[in-house]
């Protein structure tokens, strides 16, 4: 079994796309919170309010890295995609502390950020600019299959 993360944009249906193109290999997948309420006021709901908002954010960002440091660690490929809409600086954290754990890293964005990301992607063993292209290399990887 092929155990993959799936890190980085949370404003479209990417992760979707490449799970339910998954079907029937032999993955089983796991990421970040993606309600991103929840992701926000996680460390206040489990460890109490804090009124300066600095104080709120860094108690979510701790709460939320020890999920996210699990779901690395324990990945066989870790899938990191930058979307179009905002900078994802967590996802740029995410991809360096998988390339420095020396997990199998898949970039995913479009061409628009090759240059911004040209030190990310060179950390990659894959970059691709569509969900289907991150089904085929699984698929790929775990039958041998190439598309068509």
């Amino acid at each position: 079994m092929l155990k993959v993360y799936l890190s980085g944009e949370i404003h479209t249906d990417w992760r979707e796309q490449i799970t339910e193109g998954a079907e029937g290999l032999d993955v089983v997948f796991s990421g970040p919170m993606t309600d991103h309420a929840a992701s926000d006021d996680c460390g206040v709901a489990i460890l109490g309010e804090e009124p300066n908002k600095f104080w709120h954010d860094r108690k979510g960002a701790q709460v939320n890295a020890i999920r996210t440091r699990k779901g690395i660690a324990d990945a066989d490929v870790v899938v990191v995609r930058f979307g179009d809409q905002y900078k994802q600086w967590n996802a740029a954290f995410d991809a360096g502390y998988a390339a420095a754990l020396g997990k199998s890293l898949i970039i995913l964005h479009g061409p628009d950020h090759a240059h911004a990301l040209k030190e990310v992607d060179a950390a990659a063993l894959a970059v691709a600019e569509e969900p289907a292209q991150v089904v085929q290399i699984l698929r790929y990887v775990l039958t041998g299959r190439l598309p068509g």
